[in-house]
């Protein structure tokens, strides 16, 4: 489901108030975490998972380390 929402300032951050039938079908409550995640058509929230902050955390560090391998595989 598409929905229209919009951005409201929040002390010196910008956020998003989301429609309760949206918010009920998810099953989401207020202090629940999500993840903003930009992607090409936009930004995307999925519900937070902490296996996803393992993984990007993984992913970071080897990012790190194999910086130069990766670089030179993008070639």
């Amino acid at each position: 489901m598409i929905r229209r929402v919009k951005l409201r300032r929040m002390g010196g951050s910008i956020g998003v108030t989301l429609p309760e039938d949206m918010v009920q079908r998810l099953h989401l409550e207020a202090g629940d975490e999500v993840l903003a995640v930009e992607t090409a058509s936009g930004i995307l929230l999925t519900p937070h998972d902490p296996d996803v902050d393992d993984g990007l955390a993984i992913a970071v560090e080897a990012q790190q380390r194999f910086r130069k391998a990766l670089r030179d595989l993008a070639k």
